[in-house]
């Protein structure tokens, strides 16, 4: 387990990215939700990380629910404020947003005292549990002097009472949160998909900010939303379809990664952690088997060999990655 800043918060390296549980892209059943849950519980994940956007709620509802198997103490949950979400008329799904669920609420961008405050207590109540470790300001780009000038504060409060143990932002830019992590005292910030085999930039001020700065990274979107995890012409980077020459550049790592002995999964994974900032890396599996294969991965070593010639064929930075 990682300690989380200054807070008393830890987080296990490998965590559980839920929006997959809010049917991300395609339906997942309640039972194949819970095994999920189950086998992350089984290969000693215990840092889970969802929020309201995910399944307009789903997420959060499926994810308490099998937490509630497990001694409380023993697991790490964060969720997000910044989106309300209220009822709406439900004519058609949510889709236009990236989740296979029926459209009965919208979300509603809120990053007022108040809005955080209620959002924090709608998730409580779907999640079932009576408090979370981590919030993260969810998404601020389009709402950055509300959410400095209000939504930051009100989770400050909410640290100094006790209500939750751990502050921060999560985005998949990485100018504000490097603005976070040098102007307010957050103890994590969570960055999707901007610290990964195909995307760097992280590595440029965040990252190093963050390590003099006393905060810890949580790393999202590893795989960049799949194209790194299993690349296809059907493959989406960055929740878009891969462009070609993309996709012929995530080949050509791919056959480097076999080459070695290794996986394009495991390479993927093994970067991201290897920063000395990063203290979780959160992939979304959506099933038992991608959760034993996600820790499968994770523990496997990747050969200095294979770096080397990733560097070498120009395929990573030189400065970049595991040495």
């Amino acid at each position: 387990m990682t300690r989380l800043g200054r807070s008393q918060v830890e987080v296990t390296p490998l965590g559980f990215g839920a929006a997959t549980l809010g049917n991300l892209y395609r339906p997942v059943d309640e039972e194949q939700a819970r095994e999920a849950v189950r086998a992350a519980w089984q290969r000693g994940i215990r840092y889970f990380d969802t929020a309201p956007h995910y399944g307009l709620g789903l997420s959060e509802r499926r994810l308490g629910a099998a937490l509630r198997a497990y001694d409380r103490a023993r697991f790490t949950v964060s969720t997000k404020v910044g989106r309300r979400l209220e009822p709406a008329a439900g004519t058609g799904d949510d889709l236009a947003h990236g989740f296979a669920v029926p459209d009965t609420h919208r979300r509603v961008w809120d990053f007022s005292a108040d809005g955080v405050r209620r959002t924090l207590e709608a998730s409580l109540d779907r999640l079932g549990l009576d408090r979370v470790d981590i919030v993260y300001l969810h998404d601020p780009d389009d709402h950055a002097e509300q959410a400095f000038r209000e939504g930051y504060p009100a989770l400050e409060k909410l640290r100094a009472e006790g209500v939750v143990g751990a502050i921060g932002a999560g985005m998949n830019q990485t100018a504000m949160l490097t603005r976070f992590v040098r102007d307010t005292d957050v103890d994590v910030v969570l960055c999707a998909g901007r610290y990964t085999l195909l995307d760097q930039s992280a590595g440029a001020e965040l990252l190093p900010a963050a390590a003099e700065h006393g905060v810890s990274v949580v790393l999202g979107g590893v795989f960049n939303s799949g194209l790194l995890a299993d690349p296809t012409p059907e493959s989406t980077y960055d929740y878009s379809r891969v462009p070609r020459e993309l996709l012929d550049r995530v080949l050509r790592m791919k056959a480097v990664a076999e080459r070695h002995g290794t996986t394009l999964r495991a390479a993927a994974l093994a970067f991201a952690s290897a920063h000395p900032a990063v203290a979780s890396v959160l992939p979304g599996p959506r099933s038992a088997p991608e959760v034993h294969d996600c820790a499968d991965q994770f523990a496997s070593t990747v050969p200095a060999e294979f770096w080397q010639e990733l560097r070498e064929s120009g395929l990573l930075p030189r400065e970049e990655g595991p040495s």
